[in-house]
């Protein structure tokens, strides 16, 4: 048990969850306005352990550590505790003798739920609670129609948003006010949070962005060289014209602000204003994401349409499986997939043709796919992922689903005419494959019994027999 190291003065705890920097924190911030020390601490509670899957626990453990590196420099330091977060806090509370608690504001049911418990608990035992916005640009009841109705299409939200101000970034506390004494903390290496990537951390390890300086590294670099040309270029999954920022915003390595502020001085800038401003949308799309999930926070499991609850999906199935490990036998399919086991990311214009295949050309529940990005991705977020995964199937806020069945050949002689991209990914039949080629078989599973050798499989289904299933069962619905 962790020795009473209470002092004379009133102190802050410091509970960091998707906030894990130093810039542009206001929760950092609002814990400095009260006297006495602060005491940061991540807390491994019953639901992360739930909600994460292999590869997000694996980014966040990188991600703690990272953090936790900088604020030793800083003479501070990062305090892990695993459990129930409302025991950890109380027993921290007896062991620091602090008054006051702060935290940055999380957006999904069950953590409002959780969060709601242990803030009455706590005021009710004289403790101050202080929660704060760390992620978004708008918090999601301040955007409404006229009607005073939430918005349900992007385009009137983003039209409702472009022109607001956003506060400018606050900087990195002076001081992190460490303590005299700190109380006991896990050891990160214990909560073996990269258990579940097995041998695929090691290949993942090797694109992934970690912590806040990585993260204004890409900003500056994306702003320097393709920004100007973001609109133009974004869906050509083979070409370095994407931010790949959405890594860094998932674990709050970076602030929505910071982005923002960038993309606004980038605008004044560069002569086509459309390219750049279309990157602000883009960040826009994300807080749209999270607006419908506080409005409507069933659509990270159930249809967000409820007339979508009869529609003739299959639950999980070989096809699925194969999907799963990127042999349909359509390169530009298995390019994206194979793409996420050895960066841990994948192009945006890819994941809306691998959702699209296996919702519709493999008749397929748009949960079960969410549910392998949950698994597999580094930059899985709560509200992007649903939301992403509804809209390509159909049953979430889009205007006309019923047209949209993407053909991926021919994606892929549009957005990747010089194969490039399914090069990059894609080893069979290449005389020279590539090296994150070869990589795939490196990061999946053993059990998979895959080799560059084999032959590149045949296609899965006739793609003109997919879409003709689909329309029809659309057109049914």
């Amino acid at each position: 048990m962790a020795a009473n190291i209470r002092g004379s003065y009133e102190g802050s705890i410091l509970w960091l969850r998707r906030d894990l920097r130093l810039i542009d924190q206001p929760a950092w911030h609002v814990a400095q306005e009260s006297s006495g020390p602060i005491w940061p601490v991540f807390i491994l509670d019953p639901l992360i352990e739930s909600t994460y899957g292999a590869a997000p626990k694996w980014r966040l453990q990188e991600s703690l550590r990272e953090l936790g590196d900088r604020l030793k420099q800083q003479n501070s330091r990062l305090l892990l505790r695993r459990g129930d977060a409302l025991e950890i806090l109380r027993s921290l509370i007896r062991e620091t003798g602090a008054k006051h608690i702060v935290w940055s504001r999380l957006y999904d049911a069950q953590s409002i739920t959780r969060d709601d418990r242990i803030r009455i608990a706590l005021n009710n035992e004289g403790i101050t609670v202080r929660e704060v916005n760390s992620s978004l640009l708008f918090e999601p009841w301040t955007v409404m129609t006229q009607t005073g109705s939430f918005y349900r299409v992007y385009t009137p939200f983003w039209k409702a948003v472009k022109q607001r101000d956003v506060a400018v970034p606050l900087p990195a506390p002076t001081s992190l006010r460490p303590p005299r004494l700190w109380p006991d903390s896990d050891l990160l290496s214990d909560w073996k949070l990269g258990a579940g990537m097995n041998r695929g951390s090691a290949v993942v390890a090797r694109y992934a962005g970690v912590g806040e300086q990585a993260s204004y590294q890409r900003l500056e670099q994306f702003i320097e060289n393709s920004i100007d040309q973001y609109k133009s270029q974004r869906d050509f999954p083979g070409r370095e014209s994407t931010s790949r920022l959405s890594e860094n915003l998932t674990y709050g390595e970076i602030s929505p602000r910071v982005i923002w502020h960038a993309g606004l001085n980038a605008i004044r800038e560069v002569r086509d204003v459309k390219e750049a401003e279309h990157f602000l949308k883009e960040l826009i799309w994300r807080e749209f994401a999270y607006h419908l999930l506080y409005h409507t926070p069933h659509i990270i499991n159930e249809n967000w349409r409820s007339e979508w609850d009869h529609f003739p999906w299959r639950e999980d199935n070989e096809d699925a499986e194969i999907w799963r490990r990127g042999m349909t036998g359509i390169e530009m399919i298995d390019a994206a997939m194979r793409e996420m086991y050895v960066t841990g990311t994948m192009h945006n214009r890819t994941r809306m043709l691998v959702a699209s295949f296996l919702t519709k050309h493999l008749m397929t529940g748009w949960k079960v796919g969410e549910k392998w990005f949950r698994e597999c991705l580094i930059d899985w977020d709560i509200a992007a992922n649903s939301m992403g995964w509804q809209w390509t199937a159909g049953s979430g806020p889009d205007a006309a689903p019923y047209f949209r069945i993407y053909n991926p050949e021919i994606q892929a002689k549009k957005f990747d005419p010089d194969h490039s991209y399914r090069d990059r990914f894609i080893a069979e039949g290449r005389l020279i494959p590539h090296l994150d080629a070869l990589s795939y078989f490196e990061a999946i599973p053993r059990s998979w019994n895959l080799s560059p050798a084999q032959a590149y499989p045949a296609p899965v289904i006739d793609l003109s027999v997919g879409r003709n299933r689909a329309l029809d069962a659309y057109g049914k619905l």
